[in-house]
């Protein structure tokens, strides 16, 4: 499949990859029917899903029937009134009927809006009127539907709510009765162009209310380097990523580069994340790719791996945080396998990762993805040397990639501040060392100067996760009259360290940071507290423990 939409796709080395890596976009692409569809004509019994859960159940589905079921899923749909360029909302967990309700959306030409079973009736209100919802689909969770429930009466433009059991509260759709009374789907006669939205994704909000990131029908596409030259997946693989359908991790690990090369994914879906029930799977059914956060790493670990069978497992990738090198060297010594990293944004596809040519470099994110134009610019806008930092940047004024978001939508203000000249600034900053590899460093407004340093929250972080006191913490400045800032810890103690929080604990977590790092970047301030504030996907609010100590 990936042939018909890459001009070379073996390659002997990174530089290879580097210079001859080059995407073929068809006109009017749409992943639904060239990609799902394709499949199931050419070969309709491979395998497209291997859906799990917690309770014992199992369903392996085939891409002729997955062109089945999303059939009838657009059918149904369409029966509403959905329509091209229709927002959807999808609240739909870990559920099989994700992947149908996705692919009929992409079918029908309508907009996916993938969204956490943790939103609060607040959170559900902003996005239906910031999007002009029309409809909701949702898991037949109690909780979730009384926060739909109560926030219909601020949500004017919704007409439909739609549940795929095991409750169907009264107004509301029957998603399997639906779809299984559906009319036949026919493929609508106008084409969706490659500049139609297929998703819009709300962004976890960390400064601010959630940003709405409008990603394009040719932004799949951007998902083969993801799939094909990180996870290292080939039409034999079995590939688990461990993310829920509401973020957009999902379509990274659970869908188009995934079915793009014609590997079958594997879905675990479950209420509590356990250590042992993820590597029971992954024994049980033989995974052989896995792509998590570094903290299932940090948990797996830390379990009896001998116990189980992982001799199918064959490559493992990371992103979302820091790694530190004691995890990675752990996990090599249990598996003989490498974790390799990677970087992107909402606002971008897999841009910065470690491929199969190159050796891993614990901590760093990898090299630049010959996909993007990328490079770091300082503050005043020239080329980073090595060992500097500035600002991660996409050009796009001689190519647009696919995979680069179009924009906030209906927000013109941010997409000019975030996108001018025909760059992108991620707004996060890295540096470089000799051999070209990226280290991450923090947000560009996390940044902390004192003393003439500028500190990364990100490095200092990973030193003091380090020590097993540490469960959790957020690296802030705070002002100061003589170095202008300091460097603030806001610490979550372990269980059994609880009762040492206190002077002679943070002066041996000052100690451990001046070991591991730098010693100028040490936190001469240190919080103890008992939860740090997140956003709904979890990521930490430092601009609220900022806020909350200027107050």
């Amino acid at each position: 499949m990936i042939e018909n939409y890459l001009k070379q796709t073996t390659f002997t080395d990174f530089e290879d990859f580097k210079a001859n890596y080059k995407l073929i976009i068809p006109d009017d692409f749409n992943f639904a029917y060239d990609v799902v569809d394709g499949w199931a004509a050419k070969e309709p019994q491979r395998r497209a899903l291997l859906w799990t859960n917690d309770q014992g159940a199992c369903r392996s589905i085939t891409f002729g029937e997955l062109k089945e079921i999303s059939d009838r899923t657009a059918g149904y749909f369409s029966s509403l009134g959905i329509g091209k360029g229709d927002m959807v909302m999808a609240i739909l967990k870990r559920r099989v009927e994700f992947w149908f309700t996705i692919i009929a959306l992409h079918k029908i030409g309508a907009v996916i809006i993938p969204a956490t079973h943790l939103l609060t009736q607040k959170d559900i209100v902003y996005r239906a009127n910031a999007a002009t919802i029309k409809a909701i689909v949702c898991d037949g969770d109690e909780l979730i539907m009384d926060h739909v429930n109560a926030a219909m009466p601020q949500s004017p433009s919704v007409e439909h709510l739609i549940s795929i059991g095991p409750l169907i509260p009264e107004g509301w759709g029957d998603f399997q009765q639906g779809i299984e009374s559906a009319t036949p789907f026919e493929r609508p006669a106008e084409p969706t162009k490659n500049s139609d939205p297929i998703i819009v994704s709300f962004t976890s909000g960390t400064t601010g209310d959630p940003k709405m990131v409008v990603l394009d029908s040719v932004y799949p596409l951007g998902h083969i380097v993801t799939a094909k030259y990180w996870q290292n997946l080939h039409p034999n693989s079995l590939h688990l990523t461990i993310a829920d359908t509401g973020w957009l991790k999902a379509v990274w690990g659970k869908l188009y580069g995934q079915w793009l090369v014609g590997a079958s994914v594997f879905v675990y879906d479950h209420e509590k994340f356990t250590p042992s029930a993820i590597l029971e799977v992954l024994s049980k059914h033989r995974v052989t790719s896995l792509c998590a956060p570094p903290t299932i790493f940090r948990f797996l670990i830390r379990e009896d791996m001998s116990r189980y069978d992982l001799s199918a497992l064959e490559w493992c990738t990371i992103a979302g945080e820091a790694l530190n090198p004691e995890v990675y060297n752990r996990f090599y010594q249990l598996t003989g396998i490498k974790l390799r990293e990677g970087y992107g944004q909402s606002e971008t596809t897999l841009s910065v990762f470690t491929s199969p040519w190159v050796e891993p470099k614990p901590g760093s994110m990898g090299l630049p993805s010959p996909h993007y134009e990328m490079e770091l610019l300082t503050s005043d806008g020239r080329p980073a040397e090595a060992g500097e930092q500035g600002q991660i940047v996409i050009r796009y004024d001689k190519n647009y990639p696919a995979g680069l978001f179009k924009g906030y939508y209906r927000n013109q203000q941010l997409t000019g501040e975030a996108m001018s000249e025909g760059i992108y600034y991620t707004g996060d900053l890295a540096w470089k060392d000799e051999d070209g590899y990226f280290w991450f460093v923090g947000r560009a407004d996390d940044v902390i100067k004192s003393s003439g340093y500028r500190i990364g929250p990100f490095e200092v972080e990973s030193a003091l996760m380090t020590h097993p006191a540490v469960v959790e913490c957020a690296i802030t400045g705070v002002p100061d009259e003589i170095r202008g800032q300091v460097v603030k810890a806001t610490v979550v103690l372990a269980k059994e360290y609880k009762e040492q929080a206190g002077e002679g604990l943070a002066q041996e977590l000052q100690d451990h940071v001046k070991q591991v790092t730098a010693p100028y970047k040490y936190p001469r301030v240190i919080e103890f507290v008992e939860e740090l504030p997140k956003t709904i996907s979890g990521k930490i609010r430092r601009v609220e423990i900022r806020a909350r100590d200027r107050r």
